[in-house]
């Protein structure tokens, strides 16, 4: 019995000793990490994303759904960076990352920022810095960027199932927040993220086509918009690069996106089951009526998104280890 205790002692030692390292790498996270060993690093990487956006202005929404699919599998430690080799297929090969882009602009912002201080910016605060810019350059808020994060040196596509699917449903949401620290309030002021950005017609289809043996069509989806998306996505659609802009300004970061939720204009069932819970609700309502209120919420939640640790190294490149 005496054993049994001290074994049970010694396995709740080790966790509390898992969680005060988790909490050490957290608080090691701070807006100042970089002002002695680099101090140039932010405007050297705001400066490339801002000449890749004028290249191609799908860049900011593309920075900001790879913040948020790095964070959301081994911490943010720009795991989805790495390229696959070998026999190890990488993140950004699994299923729900193969429309992911615009991972040069990590690149050349590495290499620009190796230039002034090398071996000293890992990537993974590279990706949160430019993910920062993409929404400021976007029209949205800026904030102090925790920085501080190391480099994952593990990246497997099996890993990608889960991230959280356009097809999930209000309890299927919340538990993969929870899993990660994150509250109801993190995910509907995150999901304004949606508001820049394009969807495929693969992650919509289920709403538009044999939604339920009864229906065809999510009744939902407001009866106009439904017409829209099936009319650029038909049932046995060929087109590769088909689909439909996430709301009204694909390219500005504004409160668009809950105000088109709340009349039945959502593109994914995940953002309609963000009404279907009152809390939730309350909250899109919210965030639709006060633009402030909702860029206060989400730079709250993207500070603390960003905070999940994760990390060894600084790499010298950022698609392989060091």
């Amino acid at each position: 019995m005496a054993a049994k205790n001290t074994n049970m002692l010694s396995l709740i030692f080790s966790f509390i000793i898992l969680g005060l390292a988790h909490l050490n790498l957290v608080n090691a996270l701070s807006p100042n990490y970089y002002d002695q060993t680099c101090p140039n690093a932010e405007s050297t990487i705001t400066s490339v994303v801002k000449k890749a956006m004028l290249n191609d202005p799908t860049v900011p929404a593309a920075l900001l759904r790879m913040h948020f699919h790095d964070c959301f599998i081994r911490g943010c430690d720009g795991s989805v960076l790495l390229n696959t080799t070998g026999k190890n297929k990488a993140e950004k090969d699994g299923p729900p990352n193969i429309s992911l882009h615009a991972f040069y602009v990590i690149d050349h912002a590495k290499k620009a920022v190796e230039a002034l201080c090398p071996k000293t910016v890992s990537c993974a605060d590279i990706l949160a810095l430019a993910a920062r810019d993409a929404v400021t350059l976007s029209g949205g808020p800026t904030w102090d960027v925790p920085k501080g994060r190391k480099d994952g040196r593990v990246s497997k596509a099996t890993e990608t199932r889960q991230l959280p699917a356009p097809t999930f449903n209000i309890s299927q949401l919340q538990q993969s927040f929870a899993q990660r620290g994150l509250s109801m309030d993190d995910l509907v002021a995150l999901s304004g993220g949606h508001t820049l950005g394009f969807a495929h017609c693969s992650s919509f289809q289920n709403r538009i086509h044999n939604f339920s043996s009864k229906q065809s069509v999510d009744p939902t989806l407001e009866s106009s918009f439904a017409a829209s998306l099936k009319s650029v996505c038909p049932a046995k659609n060929t087109a590769k690069n088909a689909g439909a802009n996430l709301d009204a300004t694909p390219t500005t970061f504004d409160n668009r996106y809950y105000k088109l939720l709340l009349q039945g204009k959502s593109i994914f069932s995940s953002d309609q089951s963000l009404i279907n819970s009152a809390k939730t609700k309350a909250l899109v309502s919210k965030f639709a009526s006060s633009q402030q209120e909702f860029q206060k919420a989400f730079v709250k939640s993207m500070v603390k998104m960003s905070s999940i640790s994760g990390g060894q190294e600084v790499r010298l490149d950022c698609r392989v280890v060091n």
